[in-house]
């Protein structure tokens, strides 16, 4: 993911599921399409992937904890030649 939108949401009580899901909403909201990828800091994780509304959840150490990058996942698109 090239470009993306960030999402602060530090409520300790929201599970991460429901973070990315109100994240997506917005993002679809504003861009008109849906993202694909949300990357997050490792300690937001409990295992090292996830999924959540067929969005991939991805850890990224340069991701500040309570912060979500969201966007759509470049390589998913790309041709192969």
């Amino acid at each position: 993911m090239q470009a993306g939108m960030l999402w602060f949401d530090n409520d300790k009580k929201t599970t991460l599921g429901t973070k990315v899901k109100k994240a997506a909403e917005y993002y679809h909201k504003k861009y008109g399409r849906d993202p694909n990828l949300c990357m997050v800091h490792p300690s937001m994780l409990a295992e090292k992937t996830t999924e959540e509304n067929k969005i991939a959840i991805l850890p990224y150490q340069p991701i500040l904890p309570g912060h979500l990058w969201i966007g759509i996942d470049d390589s998913r698109y790309k041709k192969k030649v």
